[in-house]
């Protein structure tokens, strides 16, 4: 795609208002980073907070009656008894048991009606809505929030500032979603993020979106983060992205996303199978057969390992492939995600980083990396 074919979320003069770096990504021109720099940026959002533009994901509105229903046909996710007023994370997957986006699903009904949230990765936003389209049943509408923004405010200080604009978040928990006004404008405020910490994400009308950041802006704890710092913090705090640590080559159960799939959905359970690839999915949870398994790595020296590196074992046999890859700020040391052969995902298992020709002594470490801070009052 050039870059006269990219597009630009309603937040892009602020970028560069303040100095942000920008870089193709997902069919948009998004900041990279900005002037404080990412590992800064990092640092910020870890011990005060950030701000980040996540306009490019895809929102959407499902309305109608059997909306839940349908949604919960394509996940192996229990949706019909997700409350109003809660969000839950989401698998869709194909026949084979692969995955085709990771999503969050928001339960916005009422006396007046079925109406669920949905916001889809950006690189996934097309497939991923022609994909519920075709399985929308009679009575059941998909609006395309194509007219909104999508802002994370993270880290400690994310519920202090955002209780000065909006005092009703205060007692909101981590997953709790509302339909809100913020300083006079029609939000959707969720308490959830990407990067381990506490914090919001805050769906905005686009006119009103600009005026909005500036305002968090403005607050001394707050920063503009771009997506460099977004990478490594949600990776410290083991939060897999998708294209890298989840494909439609991984089922839920390699990638280590076991906990994704509600009780309910299991053998067993009330409402067990359902979906695509209930078959594969739920026959390696009972078997536990299966070749591969996504697991942490820490490294030992201080090069970070790339995004494809291969593993070797002590024999120099391949037996794995980094997905993610970077030097963590919060813990000063590289960290990595990566599938290896199932024997050797084992806790304090060393594998070796095959980079440039070296051999870097790597360790199989527990995910998250660093201590997940949601706020659950």
């Amino acid at each position: 795609m050039s870059d006269v074919d990219l597009k630009r979320t309603p937040l892009y003069d602020l970028h560069v208002s303040l100095g942000g770096k920008m870089v193709p990504f997902a069919g948009y021109e998004m900041p990279v980073q900005f002037p404080l720099g990412v590992k800064n940026e990092h640092l910020q959002t870890r011990e005060k907070a950030g701000l980040f533009d996540v306009s490019h994901m895809g929102q959407v509105l499902l309305k109608g009656e059997g909306a839940a229903a349908m949604m919960e046909s394509l996940v192996p996710v229990d949706i019909l008894d997700l409350p109003s007023g809660k969000q839950r994370y989401a698998l869709f997957t194909n026949e084979e048991g692969g995955i085709l986006d990771d999503l969050m699903v928001t339960n916005y009904s009422s006396e007046a009606g079925e109406v669920l949230y949905v916001v889809v990765n950006a690189a996934c936003k097309e497939q991923d809505i022609a994909h519920m389209q075709a399985h929308l049943p009679e009575g059941v509408e998909l609006e395309l929030l194509d007219d909104r923004a999508l802002v994370a405010l993270q880290g400690p200080a994310a519920g202090e500032v955002m209780k000065r604009f909006c005092p009703e978040t205060a007692d909101m928990v981590f997953m709790d979603s509302r339909h809100l006004s913020v300083e006079g404008i029609d939000c959707f405020v969720s308490r959830s993020g990407y990067t381990g910490e506490d914090g919001f994400e805050i769906s905005i009308p686009a006119a009103d979106a600009e005026r909005l950041c500036k305002m968090f802006l403005d607050q001394p704890e707050v920063d503009a983060i771009g997506l460099g710092a977004r990478d490594s913090l949600r990776l410290e705090s083991g939060l897999c992205l998708y294209g890298n640590d989840i494909t439609t080559e991984t089922t839920p159960i390699e990638a280590s996303l076991i906990w994704a799939i509600s009780k309910i959905r299991r053998n067993g359970g009330d409402r067990a199978a359902g979906f695509p690839g209930a078959e594969k999915i739920l026959g390696q949870i009972e078997t536990k057969e299966f070749a591969t398994k996504r697991i942490g790595l820490l490294g030992s020296s201080r090069a970070p390992v790339r995004e494809g590196t291969a593993l070797v074992n002590e024999a120099g046999e391949v037996i794995g492939k980094v997905t993610s890859g970077s030097f963590g700020p919060t813990i000063n040391a590289p960290v990595a995600m990566a599938y290896v052969d199932k024997a050797y995902a084992v806790l304090d298992t060393e594998v070796f980083a095959l980079v440039r020709g070296k051999t870097l002594p790597m360790t199989v470490s527990r995910m998250p990396f660093i201590e997940q801070r949601y706020y659950r009052g």
